[in-house]
């Protein structure tokens, strides 16, 4: 697994136990075990191979409370996640369950299924002033970032999805979005937000995608080329919002 540099903004949250079990697993110890050791958490980890073939992964987890990881960032974030947001990440594992058994895993997953997938790959929560948000749920980026800039000393931004996690621990670069729940969250602490997510989680919630788009290299003190504003006229990345056809 490759080192982790822990310094950026967006890994904040996740250090503490990061560093602890990727200290672990450089040691040689397998990951899953590292997991276990680093705290509770509502499921045990085990290695890839204890989930049997054929059997979908979300409903494994919801039946026997056992998550397989497999070795690299990907599973290693994932199994933070399940450190540091347990109660979240169960009510997404439970609906995911609850979908599989109504409908099965076919070739589409439907909305909710769709949504949970979104959210818990790519996910964030923000809490922020409103103008912020008016600014963001209308895609007006250079109000968002330029005129607003110092607004942004009021927010917070965690990053939840664990493979957004993954591609900036490997590679951040400006097109990395993260999907915001649309409405402002609970993040004086990480139980608060674990708290206010899971009450979140419902069919009917996830169903009406409750996101909007974050390209979130552009947050200030995230991203030292962000501070020359001609990083935000990139139109491929800072895109406006869709107008409905009359």
């Amino acid at each position: 697994m490759p080192a982790i540099d822990w310094t950026p903004a967006w890994n904040a949250p996740w250090r503490t136990p990061g560093e602890a079990v990727a200290a672990a697993v450089a040691t040689g110890e397998p990951l899953h075990e590292a997991l276990n050791r680093a705290g509770p958490a509502p499921v045990r980890f085990v290695p890839q191979d204890a989930l049997p073939a054929g059997t979908a992964y979300e409903q494994f987890i919801f039946s026997t409370g056992r998550c397989p990881v497999r070795p690299g960032l990907h599973d290693f974030f994932n199994g933070l996640a399940w450190l540091r947001f347990p109660r979240a990440k169960a009510a997404l594992n439970r609906l995911q369950a609850q979908e599989i058994a109504r409908s099965g895993v076919g070739a589409r997953r439907g909305p909710v299924r769709d949504a949970i997938t979104v959210f818990d790959e790519n996910g964030a929560l923000l809490s922020a002033p409103p103008p912020l948000w008016d600014a963001l749920c209308a895609r007006q980026w250079r109000r968002l970032f330029v005129d607003l800039r110092p607004l942004w000393a009021q927010a917070r931004l965690v990053v939840f999805g664990h493979a957004l996690l993954e591609q900036l621990a490997v590679a951040p670069r400006k097109p990395l979005t993260a999907h915001v729940w649309r409405e402002e969250a609970a993040l004086d602490s990480v139980a608060t937000a674990d708290a206010w997510l899971a009450g979140r989680c419902t069919e009917e919630a996830l169903a009406g995608k409750p996101f909007t788009p974050l390209p979130v290299l552009g947050v200030p003190g995230w991203w030292g080329a962000n501070e020359n504003f001609s990083f935000y006229d990139d139109s491929l990345v800072f895109r406006p919002r869709r107008t409905q056809n009359p």
